[in-house]
């Protein structure tokens, strides 16, 4: 069964679910993510899905990985993002957050990893940037940020026309007060300042696009995402013309649209 949906409607071309709370929104999420893997998987031998690294998607992880009936060995499966310079033990790490909520649950056919602390950056870019291109991508989950951010695309670096694939940024500000707000750094000194991201347009040629995007400190970036101008300037704003992808809410990360 699934779980009840408060509201739904779209907003442009993107479907928009609002859930009374983060467990119900996970589980949906969950549901119709891990049904667009299983149809997949029944049309061809393999898939390949991107998976965010956060702390609103610890919920969202757990339910997907818990879901019945998916043949993990055959999806191959990638991240969006990393911090530059760091190491994969380190305890912000992405591929550690990923190992803990993903990969000591299931075994994927593989998980591609971007290593943070690779010697060459720019070298290291164009790997990931190949791996990705060498299939078409299945299902992309992602979240958003605080400041409308799609993985690291954060406003003065998104790009709706990037012709990149993968990319080193440098984070914003609000970007870098969200690590510390949600525990992954102790102070914003220890934030680092660049990152390596998937682009935006990277991130959106995926098949299926399924948002999870809980808590009320994601409201005002929500708002600006339905309610304010297409712009990078809120880069979350680009789901609006995407009919592939569904952004499922909760009631406080929905406050400023039902207020």
């Amino acid at each position: 069964m699934t779980p009840q949906t408060h509201r739904s409607f779209n907003v442009e071309a993107l479907a928009v679910e609002i859930h009374s709370s983060a467990a119900t929104l996970a589980t949906a999420a969950a549901r119709r993510a891990a049904g667009h893997l299983r149809l997949t998987l029944e049309r061809q031998a393999t898939a390949t899905a991107i998976l965010a690294s956060a702390t609103s998607q610890v919920a969202f992880l757990a339910a997907l990985t818990a879901e019945p009936g998916v043949e993990w060995q055959r999806i191959t499966l990638f991240h969006m993002d990393e911090y530059l310079g760091i190491r994969a033990d380190h305890p912000a790490s992405f591929r550690r957050f990923l190992r803990e909520h993903v990969l000591a649950r299931i075994r994927p056919a593989t998980f591609h990893f971007i290593a943070g602390d690779a010697v060459e950056p720019l070298d290291e870019c164009d790997r990931y940037a190949g791996l990705l291109r060498a299939q078409p991508v299945n299902l992309c989950c992602l979240g958003v940020g605080e400041n409308g951010h799609l993985a690291f695309n954060d406003p003065p670096v998104a790009d709706f026309a990037d012709p990149r694939t993968v990319k080193l940024v440098q984070l914003d500000d609000t970007c870098r007060r969200q690590q510390v707000g949600e525990g992954c750094f102790p102070t914003l000194d220890a934030v680092p300042r660049y990152a390596y991201s998937l682009t935006i347009p990277a991130l959106l040629a995926a098949q299926h696009l399924v948002g999870v995007v809980p808590d009320a400190r994601k409201a005002r970036a929500v708002h600006n995402a339905l309610k304010g101008p297409l712009t990078p300037d809120c880069p979350a704003s680009i789901l609006r013309r995407q009919p592939h992808a569904t952004l499922l809410l909760d009631a406080s990360s929905a406050s400023e649209l039902t207020r």
